[in-house]
């Protein structure tokens, strides 16, 4: 082109309208979790271009269906720990229902040897006690699991099965889910045992009051369940005051609580069952019409605390539970619980209203949710925002939360 004169350099412009707002995202920030699957949250601005300068605008000025997760997934590295678990005890009944236990261990995967189990907190650990049952026992009784006392009583003046209808108050679930039952009494001050004046009306309830009589005789169905409930710092014992079980027909009577299990039907009258726990379930399974059990319960002061403080004990047709709560210098090596019981007839629904278990939303350090079958003893585990609907076998569960 050397001939020929080169023409002098322009620059013309060639639109004047501005970009449209746009999003931007800075790099995302340190990831949730030291190992394993985490979150990193990054920052999502809107900004547009104006004189060459990037600006910010107000967030509804970019396309709201296209704006980046302020949460993106992570993983440093790989979770070098887990939890490890021995094989199942033997049933602790030779005959009847017991339990059965397994020691629990964190275990490092690249030495595969147990290590301090702090450094498993952030999983979670399944359950380390099971019910089990070895077989009906020749006479329908098994012999007294551990965590149950079966003691003779001083005979003594106590109202007989047609008095027994009236003398002590009986409550049902007329209370809201709460951390601890209410007690109710009829208008004009007395209490009326509509329960036990009406014995087939029994089956299926749940007894609240710190004492009363329940009187399982005369009731229309073969198993009848009845449940008795107390706070967690309360302890439940039960007093047979009178039994017409006929024990060679295969007529039985079980208690079951968190830390017991007793079958039993000879020399039932006069003797006393203490739970050790503040919910005890008694079921009644009779041949013969008419048959039954009269028992008088009580409530008293628990001589040994087996909950943490950060537990719960609800009882009521319906209720709101909140995770709890724990700032960062506060973080303690405790699992919260919260133990729900209805009446028998009943089943347990929970449904999770706000998943969001973040730390930028409520303070809290507690992720993982375990939900616990306890007629089935079995669990489920929810992790993050995950909704859920979990329903029950039976009429009582344990919610466990965790780091």
């Amino acid at each position: 082109c050397q001939p020929v004169p080169k023409p002098e350099s322009r620059v013309e412009v060639c639109d004047l309208n501005p970009c449209p707002p746009r999003w931007k995202v800075t790099p995302a920030g340190p990831c949730s979790s030291s190992c394993g699957l985490g979150l990193a949250v990054q920052l999502v601005t809107c900004v547009q271009i104006l004189h060459g300068q990037e600006v910010l605008q107000e967030e509804h000025l970019c396309p709201v269906a296209e704006k980046p997760l302020t949460s993106v997934p992570c993983v440093i590295r790989t979770c070098s720990y887990e939890w490890s678990f021995s094989e199942w005890s033997e049933c602790s009944a030779s005959c009847g229902n017991g339990i059965q236990t397994r020691q629990d261990f964190c275990l490092s995967s690249l030495t595969h040897k147990p290590v301090n189990p702090l450094f498993c907190r952030r999983f979670p650990k399944a359950i380390v006690v099971r019910g089990c049952s070895a077989g009906p026992c020749p006479e329908q009784e098994g012999p007294l699991s551990p965590g149950a006392e079966l003691q003779p009583v001083t005979p003594a003046t106590h109202p007989t099965r047609a008095a027994a209808g009236t003398e002590h108050g009986h409550q049902d679930l007329d209370v809201p889910l709460s951390a601890g039952p209410r007690e109710q009494t009829k208008p004009g001050g007395g209490e009326e045992d509509t329960a036990n004046r009406c014995s087939p009306c029994v089956c299926g309830n749940l007894f609240l009051n710190a004492t009363g009589i329940i009187n399982m005789t005369g009731v229309e169905s073969r198993d009848c369940t009845v449940a008795i409930g107390r706070p967690l710092r309360e302890e439940i014992s039960v007093t047979i005051l009178e039994s017409s079980l006929n024990c060679s027909a295969g007529e039985v009577l079980l208690f079951s609580g968190r830390m017991m299990w007793r079958t039993g039907c000879r020399k039932l009258p006069l003797s006393l069952i203490n739970s050790r726990t503040n919910t005890l379930i008694v079921k009644q399974r009779v041949v013969l019409p008419g048959n039954g059990v009269i028992l008088q319960y009580n409530s008293r002061t628990a001589t040994k605390k087996y909950y943490q403080d950060c537990d719960q004990q609800l009882f009521g047709p319906q209720g709101e539970i909140v995770n709890p709560v724990q700032l960062p210098d506060q973080r303690q090596e405790v699992v919260c619980r919260t133990f729900i019981t209805v009446a028998p007839r009943q089943r347990i629904s929970i449904r999770a209203l706000n998943p969001d278990l973040g730390p930028e939303g409520n303070h809290t350090h507690f992720n993982y949710i375990l939900v616990r079958d306890v007629s089935t003893m079995k669990t489920v585990v929810f992790h993050g925002k995950q909704q859920f609907l979990w329903q029950s076998t039976g009429s009582q569960a344990e919610i466990e939360f965790h780091e």
